[in-house]
């Protein structure tokens, strides 16, 4: 079979790429997307005005695409949302309590534990794997906030992204959120 033939089989199987999405479909993972982290920047304003957006950590926009992106992928799922940043968070910020004087050490340390345990916990939430290395090489700011940073942003955030996604992934009748608590 020659490369062409393959590829054009390809095109047409499953495998040939993700499957494209109705514009329904998108519209609401925009809306909300959009919701989730508008709560999370007012949520901020509210309770840590004069403060770095700490509730706005890079970790927070992929957590969005998988919750209103893929809402049915287990990944999704709001123990992994919420577990899986709590427990990264919980674990960045231990690494760099006990290694700061080795951030080399301490950044890989953060996240492949943060995935070690987000598996044996049945929490894997990729970004959190982002959350626990921003505990290690975020701002002063972060490193200031020590083990509140694992309330505020790393639990809280993903819980309004969250509560956000209970009302809007259920609008419409072709989506449902969640597929499961636990």
């Amino acid at each position: 079979m020659s490369l062409a033939d393959y590829l054009r089989k390809m095109r047409g199987s499953a495998r040939g790429g993700p499957p494209r999405v109705s514009a329904s479909e998108i519209a609401w993972s925009w809306i909300g997307s959009f919701v989730g982290i508008m709560a999370a920047w007012f949520a901020n304003q509210a309770l840590l005005a004069g403060a770095d957006l700490m509730l706005m950590i890079g970790s927070m926009g992929a957590s969005a695409a998988l919750i209103f992106g893929a809402p049915r992928s287990p990944l999704a799922q709001p123990r992994n949302v919420v577990g899986g940043h709590a427990l990264s968070a919980s674990v960045g910020v231990a690494c760099w309590t006990l290694l700061h004087a080795y951030p080399w050490l301490a950044a890989p340390l953060a996240v492949s534990t943060a995935i070690a345990l987000m598996h044996a916990t049945r929490t894997l939430h990729p970004p959190g794997g982002a959350t626990a290395l921003i505990a290690v090489i975020g701002s002063q700011d972060v490193h200031d906030l020590g083990w509140l940073y694992v309330l505020a942003p790393c639990t809280l955030g993903p819980s309004l992204l969250v509560l956000v996604a209970l009302f809007v992934n259920n609008i419409p009748s072709s989506r449902r959120y969640p597929e499961a608590w636990f």
